[in-house]
């Protein structure tokens, strides 16, 4: 009851999600900066991840071939987008000591708290399938396996999560990392043989009127937006930073609330290289090549090697998609975990919770490849980020509503400052959401 009455919230702080993990990593007091911010390092790449899965690529290869290097304002917009979005996140956990999904149950009324999950559990289905399509379009084109099969083997993902939860937060946070570094060295290799425009690729990074006015490209552009900005980020890196052991006192939390904050903003600059690198490749190969229709994965990868001039470029290209849907295989359990425990305040075990959102997501995933081949599958990722758009509002309106209120966030509450900035970003989502439903209902 002291909490309930003490910090605004309706309800009082119940048991934490990911409980196994919660405090689990130990965050030295003294020592270096350095050494202290060392302990916070992990969630931020954690989420990074959700920035360059499978869903992304479609998104980006298909803004890179049709519109060159244009779209790389957007890819940078959504960055700094996501950067003020996740200091928030961590802003919430460290302060009231809830996850967003938490923060939702014990504030809202349960039927409005109902809803919101309802959303959440959509954004987390759309972004597993591109996750399921994205990881069975890697092993087609690393082993040969049929898309069909592909996508059915996903779903032993179950196991390797399951095992590094038992080794501990920081194995998982590992395996994450040391994927993101082979992605990294993949494209690094591939831009350098692709061998861009770098004036064009600079200019690309300034905003045009073109990507509102133009619907094709405002399509794509929301689209990154979604695959960029992800909704069950917002709840991951929310519950994922209070595996972090900090201490309960206003100074720590402080510190706590800077260092984790730091952590995801190295990790998301590191994203967009990555995120950007993608749509750089695809304009300087596709788009350069007046090959402006390519959105599938695999044409994309079979274009590759008479366009660069080497067999290096598809190769790379397949072990970073591989790279990325295992990566987000990680990421999306956790999510779902922290989703449906801070909701519903339902305990489910790791594996059994990750196969039931799976094979929801395989059901939609097969039935394409089944019925369209390989040609449906792109147009399912671009899909899949546009709903997540979609959902974004959902989760960014609670997110920005609870970090104002200081009865619900104490000393550590959000300045004016970071509010506005964070409402206007809601507000440019939403503008943009309703001026794509306006063409599509047009038909502009």
């Amino acid at each position: 009851m002291i909490d309930t009455v003490l910090s605004g919230w309706s309800r009082a702080r119940g048991e934490p999600s990911l409980v196994e993990s919660f405090r689990s990593v130990r965050v030295t007091s003294g020592g270096s900066l350095f050494r202290r911010f060392m302990a916070f390092v992990g969630p931020g790449y954690l989420v990074s991840v959700g920035y360059m899965d499978p869903g992304n690529w479609a998104t980006s290869i298909a803004g890179g071939a049709s519109f060159g290097y244009t779209l790389l304002f957007v890819a940078l917009l959504s960055n700094i987008m996501a950067i003020i979005l996740q200091s928030l996140c961590a802003r919430l956990a460290i302060a009231s000591g809830r996850d967003l999904a938490q923060a939702c149950r014990d504030a809202f009324p349960r039927p409005v708290a109902w809803v919101l999950w309802l959303f959440a559990e959509i954004a987390i289905i759309a972004t597993d399938i591109a996750e399921v399509v994205g990881t069975a379009i890697g092993l087609n084109l690393l082993f040969g396996i049929p898309l069909e099969l592909g996508v059915i083997i996903t779903a032993l993902d179950v196991f390797l999560i399951l095992m590094l939860q038992r080794l501990g937060f920081r194995w998982v946070e590992a395996f994450v990392v040391a994927l993101l570094a082979v992605i990294f060295v993949c494209f690094f290799v591939q831009i350098a043989l692709a061998d861009p425009l770098w004036g064009e690729v600079i200019r690309g990074f300034a905003p045009t009127v073109e990507i509102v006015k133009n619907p094709d490209m405002l399509y794509l552009a929301l689209g990154i937006i979604g695959a960029t900005v992800m909704p069950h980020n917002l709840y991951l890196h929310s519950g994922i930073v209070q595996t972090r052991a900090y201490g309960e006192s206003l100074p720590e939390k402080r510190e706590a609330l800077k260092l984790a904050t730091a952590d995801s903003t190295i990790a998301l600059m590191f994203a967009l290289l990555v995120n950007a690198s993608i749509l750089i490749l695809a304009a300087a190969t596709f788009h350069k090549t007046g090959n402006f229709q390519v959105s599938e994965i695999g044409d994309a990868h079979a274009m590759l090697e008479p366009l660069v001039g080497s067999m290096l470029a598809p190769s790379l290209f397949a072990i970073a998609l591989l790279c990325c849907g295992l990566n987000s295989t990680v990421t999306a359990t956790l999510a779902g975990q922290i989703v449906m425990e801070g909701f519903l305040d339902i305990r489910l075990p790791a594996w059994l919770r990750r196969l039931i959102t799976r094979m929801v997501a395989i059901v939609p995933a097969a039935a394409v490849t089944i019925y369209y081949g390989a040609e449906g599958t792109g147009y399912l990722l671009i899909l899949s980020q546009v709903i997540l758009a979609f959902q974004l509002p959902f989760a960014i309106v609670p997110l920005v509503h609870f970090t104002r209120d200081k009865a619900k966030m104490g000393a550590l509450v959000a300045p004016g400052w970071l509010t506005a900035v964070s409402g206007a970003i809601a507000l440019i989502i939403i503008a943009l959401n309703i001026k794509l439903l306006w063409d599509v209902a047009v038909g502009a």
